[in-house]
């Protein structure tokens, strides 16, 4: 099998590269530097010379700008990426008759209620992000019938930035750190993620699914466990997300049913908070 990553610097495409890898699964891995998805000539033209070298089976596309305080401002820009190249992606997985992943996001939703969002929920995003690879999941559900959707939430890896590098430093810098405690969802590790997409992958089982570690947390809860176990004796005060105004509207609500995956034969996540344990050990190596 042959399988093409977009975004493969990233932190999830780093950590998909190696799982096919270990897997002995040819992995192929583009990035921003070979390949910009927004100009669909040479996407057309990039995917198809690697094609034409041994054939692909799949594309995972985990390329997407992320950035989600600064998308606000920069909409066109975020459009183009996360929907138009998509777009563009998905017309060469259609052409070339291969399957393709999309990794979504739970910003597709509009965050409110409790109840876990299930996959085939109505879509309504709370800002600009979530509208761009909401409208990224429409164009792959319009142009193939061979396609996985899945949603992610609170991602976290060795590569690239995320919330426990930040509570780290900023525990060891100041001691005390104030962190929001009325948005809830699932913490996702990448290793642990990418076992699973790959299982998918491999798979027929095509639709919309969630994908996160088990259990449900707080920002604030999260916090609390990264400061016991990486042992920093830090202050953490619960606020409402008020106390820090920002750009992008976050969702309350992050939870998502994850049945489906079971009901297809897929093994879930671990909990997170082994997740972090990991995670930690592997800081502390790296």
């Amino acid at each position: 099998m042959r399988v093409l990553v977009t975004g493969a610097k990233g932190q999830l495409g780093s950590d998909l590269i190696a799982e096919l890898t270990n897997r002995k699964i040819d992995a192929v891995g583009i990035d921003i530097e070979d390949l910009d998805i927004t100009d669909a000539k040479a996407t057309k033209e990039v995917i198809e010379n690697i094609n034409s070298k041994e054939k692909l089976d799949a594309i995972i596309h985990c390329a997407a700008y992320t950035a989600v305080d600064a998308a606000e401002d920069n909409e066109d820009l975020v459009t183009k990426i996360n929907a138009e190249g998509t777009k563009n992606i998905a017309k060469v997985a259609k052409s070339l008759d291969i399957s393709m992943m999309y990794i979504s996001t739970d910003y597709v939703f509009d965050g409110e209620g409790e109840r876990p969002w299930e996959p085939d929920d109505k879509r309504a995003p709370l800002n600009v992000y979530g509208m761009a690879k909401y409208k990224g999941e429409l164009y792959v559900e319009e142009l193939l019938e061979k396609y996985f959707i899945v949603r992610i939430s609170w991602v976290f890896g060795l590569h690239g930035n995320n919330f426990i590098k930040t509570m780290l430093r900023l525990g060891k810098e100041r001691g005390a750190v104030s962190v929001v405690n009325d948005q809830i969802g699932s913490p996702t590790y990448t290793p642990d993620l990418s076992r699973l997409l790959v299982d998918m992958i491999l798979t027929d089982k095509y639709g919309r699914y969630h994908a996160t570690n088990e259990g449900l947390c707080s920002w604030y809860d999260f916090a609390c466990e990264i400061f016991k176990q990486a042992k920093l004796d830090v202050s953490v005060t619960p606020v409402d997300s008020d106390a820090f105004p920002v750009k992008a509207k976050r969702p309350h609500n992050s939870r998502m049913d994850k049945s489906k995956l079971t009901k297809n034969g897929f093994e879930l996540l671990p909990a997170w908070q082994d997740a972090l344990k990991r995670y930690l050990s592997e800081l502390e190596n790296s």
